[in-house]
């Protein structure tokens, strides 16, 4: 029975936005946004202990390698730390000129002023100016009403503006972010930010960045869309604005809103690496950008080795990734289980490489980020006939039939279960040389000699049954028929080929062939494989494992029932 103080009734849906002519549902993303990176602000502060200089100098390097040309290096009137980097950054030409710092500023002068000093001699910036603007922040924290929070938006508006003119060498680019913005009334919203513009009077030419942050989620996907959508649709001059938005992870949606918000008429979305940030995290820059990736939309980021990327934010941040964290953890290409193995292995058979991308279970190939299928398949207790066959032909180039597979199958998930867990390829081949390759005792094949007359082949074998060498002759269809007459008649056993298959072996194997048989010895089911030089010599010796396995080798008959037989 649920806790007196587990009620759903304490919480109101979020209410519909309305007002605006939602175009949002029937439109695609086909070019990547404009990146903005804030693991150095936003997600620097979200870590118990933030990042020394040395971490935040090698996650900039990082980031500018991966092409991201907008990134907030911190929050300078606030930190010394974050206005010590920001002064490394521009003394020692560490910025590229084709990409901009962005500095975070509360909306009030002695702040700007310090954020300005902060950035004397940048070649360019973007400062970031903000205020919260919802009801709850309005009415419960500040006491204020709805004209008294535009003022401030609008005086930090003025402030950043005037001191910028102070720093005419730098190109400036001005952002202002209505914080809570999920949580104040769009109408309202669009109504500051208006404000903020005509202090600010961007063009066309040169747009100002207005940013709408999820501060907290508080509502699905589609409503911050339907919001998004309704402020591009009221907002004045929306020509001379770059539409940002800033989502977090509250109700695990950071992505999806992004996602849905770039549908919507944004323009640039601000993020995190592998989405840190305060509480559950920021939006993941890496997952939204390989989602668009896995839709044929160039999302601009090298993201060619996220093994670098996991490494460097691990280390930087002290957080781990998790292993299935969407497209780059460690298990996020492995399937277990045995029918998506299946489907995996016939579906990579049949890919080629002129074709757009078709295999079950995989959306994009792991190859294109530094992945290989070594770790596609894997098999454990809970895996089926798929994985397993994917290894041995993977590894070893040998191709199982499939009454095969179904005899290796029950044996490799026993050893799984005894084990507890995982099997790797080695094991799986072990297994099946273990239980179907008994070529060698009781009887092992020493030599033959085949002769052919017309349709017929006779084979004269020489045998070691026990140590003890022996010559047996016949005649058939074949060499194997042959050996098989062979064996019948010195055992005087009822044998038949029930199935049969080979293939040749890879290139370097000291091997060339591989035989599978399965034989039907008295009424008995057994199979028999075996490997060899050439096709023949394996066919012969994958009897000669079947007739071992099926416990009947040694026997003979006398000389009277042979001469019958």
């Amino acid at each position: 029975m649920a806790s007196a103080t587990y009620n759903h009734r304490k919480y109101q849906p979020v209410e519909p936005v309305t007002g605006f002519t939602r175009t949002w549902p029937d439109r695609q993303v086909t070019e990547a946004p404009i990146w903005a990176s804030v693991d150095l602000r936003d997600g620097n502060q979200a870590l118990l202990e933030p990042m020394n200089v040395a971490q935040k100098q090698r996650l900039w390097h990082l980031l500018v390698k991966l092409g991201i040309k907008e990134i907030e290096v911190g929050f300078p009137s606030a930190s010394q730390p974050d206005y010590d980097f920001t002064r490394w950054l521009i003394e020692e030409n560490q910025i590229p000129d084709d990409v901009s710092i962005q500095v975070l500023v509360q909306a009030r002068e002695e702040l700007i002023a310090k954020t300005f000093e902060s950035l004397k001699g940048v070649k360019k910036a973007v400062v970031h100016v903000y205020n919260s603007t919802s009801r709850i922040q309005r009415e419960r924290v500040f006491g204020m009403g709805r004209d008294e929070i535009k003022d401030i938006a609008v005086r930090g508006a003025r402030w950043v503006k005037e001191y910028a003119e102070k720093y005419p060498e730098t190109d400036w680019t001005f952002q202002y972010s209505p914080e809570s913005f999920t949580s104040t009334e769009v109408d309202y919203a669009v109504e500051v930010c208006d404000a903020v513009m005509d202090v600010w009077q961007p063009t066309p030419e040169k747009r100002c960045i207005l940013n709408l942050p999820t501060t907290v989620e508080v509502g699905p996907p589609n409503h911050f869309a339907d919001q998004v959508e309704y402020f591009c649709q009221h907002l004045n001059r929306r020509d001379s604005a770059i539409i940002s938005v800033h989502t977090h992870n509250d109700r695990g949606g950071a992505v999806a809103s992004a996602e849905l918000a770039l549908m919507a008429g944004a323009d640039r979305v601000e993020g995190t690496l592998l989405g840190n940030g305060e509480r559950t995290g920021n939006m993941d820059i890496v997952t939204l950008a390989i989602n668009l990736y896995s839709q044929g939309v160039d999302p601009q980021l090298d993201l060619s080795n996220p093994d670098e990327i996991i490494q460097t934010c691990t280390e930087c941040t002290g957080l781990p990734i998790h292993p299935r964290h969407p497209w780059i953890g460690e298990l996020v290409y492995t399937a277990f289980s045995g029918s998506h193995q299946d489907a995996i292995r016939k579906s990579l058979k049949q890919q080629q490489s002129d074709e757009p991308w078709q295999v079950a279970y995989l959306p994009i190939d792991p190859t294109d980020l530094g992945r290989d299928y070594l770790a596609v398949i894997r098999v454990n207790s809970q895996s089926g006939k798929g994985g397993m066959t994917f290894l041995l032909e993977r590894d070893f180039g040998i191709s199982i039939p499939r009454w095969l597979q179904l005899e290796l199958a029950p044996i490799v998930q026993q050893k799984s279960e005894q084990q507890g867990g995982e099997l790797d390829s080695q094991i799986i081949h072990d297994l099946l040389i273990q239980h179907f390759v008994q070529d060698k005792a009781p009887v092992s094949l020493e030599g033959y000699r085949i002769e052919r007359a017309g349709d017929n082949e006779t084979l004269a074998a020489s045998i070691r049954v026990e140590g003890v060498e022996q010559s047996i002759e016949g005649k058939g269809k074949g060499a194997m028929a042959a050996f098989i007459n062979a064996w019948q008649a010195r055992t005087g056993l009822d044998i038949h080929v029930v199935d049969y298959a080979e293939h040749a072996m890879g290139e370097g194997s000291d091997v060339a062939a591989a035989a599978y048989v399965q034989l039907n010895v008295a009424g008995q089911r057994v199979s028999g494989m075996a490997v060899d030089a050439d096709t023949v010599s394996a066919s012969l010796k994958a009897v000669v494992s079947g007739l071992n396995r099926s416990g009947t080798a040694t026997q003979t008959v006398s000389a009277d029932q042979a001469q019958q037989a």
